[in-house]
């Protein structure tokens, strides 16, 4: 929903988190046309096929569910391992790790919140990557 989000400029209120989609979209960032292909994965998946998708990658959003604890305790692992992968040898071209934020979605249910912000925040620091919480 997030990744359709960003490109339709609409929020879509029925989304099948279980299919893994590939996005292609156009837009001008700082004057310049940035060609993006998102990959929106269909989440658990066994550590070959994210290592694969951790290595298509450029940049990552690792996004978790405020209101799913388990999502959020993924996200240390995943920042980690694309910080691993990227940092390999055997990638052409690799001077740099990647561009990654973390992000808590469903901020609007306050109700069923099971990860602080303050959460959000502090794993944020401690990995030295930028924290967004969004709706």
């Amino acid at each position: 929903a997030l990744t359709v989000r960003f490109i339709t400029r609409r929020f879509i209120g029925d989304y099948d988190p279980t299919l893994e989609m590939i996005y292609r979209h156009v837009a001008v960032i700082d004057g310049e046309m940035v060609h993006f292909e998102i990959l929106d994965t269909a989440g658990e998946e066994d550590s070959l096929q994210i290592e694969e998708k951790i290595k298509w990658g450029d940049g990552f959003a690792v996004v978790y569910s405020v209101t799913d604890r388990c999502s959020f305790d993924e996200v240390m692992r995943l920042c980690f391992l694309i910080n691993h992968l990227h940092a390999s040898p055997k990638r052409s071209g690799a001077a740099e790790q990647p561009p990654v934020v973390i992000v808590g979605n469903k901020k609007d249910l306050q109700f069923d919140r099971m990860v602080s912000t303050e959460d959000g925040e502090n794993l944020s620091k401690a990995l030295k990557i930028p924290f967004y919480e969004i709706s």
